[in-house]
């Protein structure tokens, strides 16, 4: 993959979900070229069989593009519903009286069954349940090992399986359901680069999951729960990047405690050197429309000033009526907030200290050295990525190329604030490195004639956390004479 391309110059990265309007590889190449640089793959629906073709389009793409390109499978994680109802439906009236209890007997507008006994076991009295995404309220009075009593705070029309959200408690369910086990295996078979953890509570879930992975795709925690907020740091030691999921997110907590959970969230996911990604209801509006609301602009915005690795699309580009400009779209609003002289400074208000490794001091000294010295771009040697990552933790002001022989870890790096990855063959020498490196430089459009670029790599080459080596170079504009440029 070492062929010419034009590089993104771009520093955000934009994930787009694919679905029935984006399947197709005729739209997935369109969508690439108005700025996706990663694909969401949603396993909440459809069958296995349906996801292999939207796979080998993107491998396809992958190939003819000459640009390792990012797949992410969101597993759907468990998801708490009520039964079935004799008419389809009941009128649950506000201070009026609701039981939920284990019998399977359609429901009535006096009580319905509640299918998972997990719930039965963790509610206290007092506790909220809310139905629908949050349109129905119950708040709990008592509560027995098969009949939960409650009063109606909020009540509304409630039809058969709708979704149940427990914002109070922590529900002793696993993250992965025996479906999401399935679709693990599929996806790990299907060469996933990454894998979306669903309603992950605790840090237990994480390390389940990463157990089951064994090292076969990176591994990013959804936060979806106030009670994963709580223990924020233990999740994310264990994940390799971590999601916004503003969604259940914003149904379990009061609408006003959601932007400031997210900032939270990203700075923490930052200072630790984590990928984040900011997903849900960006630009809700271009499902139907072809242009944002300006409410819309100014929360992808936000995102991109808080120094988010990436900012996702959901129904916009999976099941909306235009797919295309809704990826155009966020690509226009990343690239005109990156123009902004006060972009860099906003950028840095999230204090990053290295720790205590070489690595991390060195990656830190790269951006600082690009800086001083006014070079045009950073270039890393990595088998894992994980130099990558450091250097890109500290948001440095110029473009990092990712130079790695690991397919897999050029493909992660989808994902990564500025990082523009090349799969090529790895090196032997000081000289080869400094050689390739001036190469792909000039090859890739990333530096002109006369630049100065920062490497940063380690020796020996070819052990994975081995960097040790920072080095400046100045570009002559005859590195590709002899290598057909």
């Amino acid at each position: 993959m070492d062929n010419p391309i034009s590089p993104r110059l771009r520093k955000v990265r934009v994930l787009a979900t694919l679905g029935p309007a984006s399947a197709s590889p005729a739209m997935i190449a369109k969508l690439f070229r108005a700025g996706a640089d990663a694909f969401r793959i949603n396993m909440s629906h459809g069958a296995h069989e349906d996801k292999v073709p939207i796979i080998q389009a993107i491998r396809a793409m992958e190939k003819e593009f000459g640009r390792a390109t990012t797949i992410l499978f969101d597993l759907q994680g468990p998801k708490l519903r009520v039964g079935k109802f004799a008419d389809g439906t009941a009128e649950l009236p506000t201070g009026g009286a609701f039981i939920l209890d284990r019998d399977p007997t359609p429901g009535t507008a006096r009580r319905v069954e509640l299918p998972h006994k997990e719930i039965f076991e963790a509610l206290e009295p007092g506790a909220r349940l809310l139905l629908d995404d949050g349109k129905l309220v119950l708040r709990v009075r008592s509560v027995r090992a098969d009949r939960i009593e409650t009063l109606i705070e909020v009540g509304g029309a409630l039809s058969n399986s709708k979704g149940l959200n427990v914002p109070d408690v922590i529900v002793p369910m696993a993250a992965l359901t025996v479906k999401d086990r399935r679709d693990l295996t599929f996806a790990c078979e299907h060469g996933a680069d990454w894998i979306a953890l669903s309603f992950v509570q605790r840090p237990e879930d994480v390390a389940e999951a990463r157990q089951l992975i064994g090292g076969k795709a990176a591994l990013l925690a959804k936060i979806e729960k106030p009670q994963a907020v709580q223990r924020l740091e233990e999740i994310l030691e264990l994940a390799d990047a971590v999601m916004v999921a503003r969604g259940d997110l914003g149904v379990e907590l009061p609408p006003e405690q959601v932007p400031p959970m997210q900032k939270r969230i990203v700075e923490t996911a930052r200072r630790m050197g984590r990928p984040v990604v900011v997903a849900t209801q960006m630009l809700e509006s271009m499902i139907q429309s072809p242009s944002p609301t300006r409410a819309e602009v100014s929360d992808v915005a936000t995102a991109i000033y808080d120094g988010a690795d990436a900012v996702m699309l959901s129904a916009e580009s999976a099941s909306g009526q235009w797919p295309e400009e809704a990826v155009a779209m966020m690509n226009a609003i990343a690239m005109s907030v990156e123009s902004d002289p006060g972009y860099a400074a906003r950028l840095h208000f999230t204090e990053t200290h290295p720790d205590a490794t070489t690595a991390d001091a060195l990656a830190e000294a790269a951006a600082q050295v690009a800086d001083t010295v006014s070079a045009s771009l950073i270039i890393c040697f990595t088998l894992s990525g994980s130099t990558a990552r450091r250097i890109a933790r500290e948001r440095p002001s110029v473009p990092l190329m990712v130079l790695t022989p690991k397919l897999a870890t050029a493909r992660r790096t989808g994902l990564l604030w500025g990082a523009h990855a090349v799969r090529t063959r790895d090196v032997a020498s000081f000289e080869e490195m400094v050689a390739k490196a001036r190469r792909m430089a000039l090859r890739h459009g990333l530096a002109k004639a006369g630049d100065r670029v920062v490497i940063v790599a380690g020796v020996p080459f070819g052990t994975p956390g081995s960097t040790n080596v920072i080095h400046v170079v100045r570009l002559t504009g005859d590195e590709l004479k002899g290598y057909g440029a």
